[in-house]
């Protein structure tokens, strides 16, 4: 049986940190959830919040994770915990590209080339066709709230699996699906194109406009959609197609 040894191997910093699928699961329970506890992560992986804080330990000295004070959210918003802060945790920038921005670069060319020869038509096209694999399968929603509630939670589900690191929760009068990663995010920076056609197939989806909140290719930390569960009325020329 094998083990672990306390001895450093002869691997890269890269191959260190992702190596196991411990790590990856704390890594990735990182991304959705930051800033987040050692003991509510041992909690949802059923593990040792010790076993876990050795993982966070070894993840923060090598530069993949941060601690912060629990006060501080991912939203900027702050929470009133009693007592002291507990140590709270999420990936730095080094951590996340450990989810993969692979071959940004060539991408981006093909893009631009798709851009030159077919303008930006075709590259709506191309972006078109890419996001509705993702969410292929997705049952439309009607009209009433909880079947909107269900598409979005069928988006989520759907945007995850294709490593978006995707998560829906309810906000306010509306729901917010949040892409804790994006493997595009390079590319959508320099092609915005992705990110508006994504919104719109949502918007479709769902049966509402939404309303682009924030995206990790703008800076972000984070690409927040929001779906309003009220829809908006629309005009009575809309109305009457004329």
């Amino acid at each position: 049986m094998a083990t672990v040894s306390a001895q450093p191997q002869n691997t890269t910093p890269e191959t260190r940190t992702v190596e196991g699928d411990t790590r990856r699961q704390i890594m990735l329970m990182l991304l959705k959830l930051a800033p987040v506890t050692a003991s509510d992560l041992a909690d949802r992986l059923d593990m040792s919040a010790a076993g876990v804080r050795r993982h966070l330990d070894i993840l923060v000295a090598e530069g993949l994770a941060e601690t912060l004070d629990r006060r501080v959210r991912s939203t900027g918003t702050a929470a009133a915990p009693r007592g002291r802060p507990a140590k709270a945790f999420r990936l730095t920038d080094q951590g996340r590209s450990q989810f993969g921005h692979s071959y940004d670069q060539l991408a981006a060319e093909a893009l631009e080339l798709l851009r030159e020869t077919g303008g930006e038509e075709a590259v709506r096209r191309l972006a078109a066709q890419r996001i509705a694999r993702i969410v292929e399968g997705v049952t439309p929603a009607g009209e009433d709230e909880d079947s909107i509630q269900q598409t979005a939670g069928e988006l989520a589900d759907a945007f995850d699996r294709a490593g978006y690191a995707a998560t829906v929760t309810r906000a306010g009068s509306g729901i917010q699906i949040c892409h804790h990663h994006c493997p595009v995010a390079h590319v959508a920076a320099e092609h915005p194109e992705l990110c508006e056609v994504e919104h719109q197939l949502i918007s479709d989806l769902v049966g509402v406009h939404v309303q682009p909140l924030a995206s990790i290719s703008g800076g972000h930390g984070i690409c927040t959609t929001n779906i309003p569960l009220t829809p908006i009325e629309k005009l009575p020329e809309e109305r009457s197609g004329s």
